[in-house]
């Protein structure tokens, strides 16, 4: 004959009449017992990593990671060595954005931007004052691309690129704009362009997505 299968309503009765029956000193051994039997619920998503986790190869991943800490402020959670002096896999904060990185390997696909010559890939970060930032950025070896201003989307933003070769443009929000006034404003830009001498920088067409607050 099967077993029957005790329900969870049944435990939580019976704990909490022996509970109630028992002396302090038993009391508190049962509590403890029942606490270590509670098991955390696996998580299929992790938290934290709801969203798109960039995953950034770079030549030289100690040295990148040390940058991004002292540039961006940037939080290690931890790192997997590799033989080499080399950086397997690692993974760091930007306030509250998840980060995955690790040294090259051609030989498997993984090539970082100074042996591409450039990156096709941005990342756009917002923070609490982006002039400061930038400034603090630019002191640790970045190199500026294009200068923080007000953008007529509604940012306050500017773009730099890593000593390793990621483009990275951080920003302040300081206006919501309604897309109706973004739309024009971009049309006007586009229509002054021309394909012989544009001057429209692509930094000012940002992707908008439901990720950007307020739009």
């Amino acid at each position: 004959m099967a077993k029957k299968k005790t329900s969870k309503k049944a435990v939580k009765k019976a704990v909490k009449k022996a509970t109630k029956t028992a002396k302090p000193a038993a009391r508190k051994k049962v509590k403890v017992a029942v606490k270590a039997l509670k098991v955390k619920k696996l998580q299929a998503i992790p938290t934290g990593y709801e969203k798109a986790t960039p995953y950034i190869i770079v030549n030289n991943g100690v040295a990148a990671l040390d940058f991004y800490k002292r540039a961006f402020g940037a939080v290690e959670l931890y790192r997997f060595d590799a033989p080499g002096g080399k950086i397997g896999h690692a993974e760091f904060k930007i306030g509250k954005s998840n980060f995955m990185i690790a040294d090259e390997y051609p030989e498997m696909g993984a090539v970082s931007p100074s042996s591409l010559g450039g990156s096709p890939v941005g990342f756009y970060i917002y923070v609490k004052d982006v002039d400061s930032f930038f400034r603090k950025a630019l002191s640790e070896g970045a190199k500026e691309e294009q200068p923080v201003e007000d953008k007529f989307y509604g940012d306050r933003a500017g773009t730099l690129i890593d000593p390793f070769g990621h483009k990275w443009s951080f920003g302040t929000h300081f206006r919501d704009v309604p897309m109706e006034e973004m739309k024009v404003k971009a049309d006007e830009m586009a229509s002054a362009a021309t394909p012989e001498d544009s001057s429209v920088d692509s930094d000012d067409f940002p992707n908008i997505s439901d990720d950007l607050p307020n739009f």
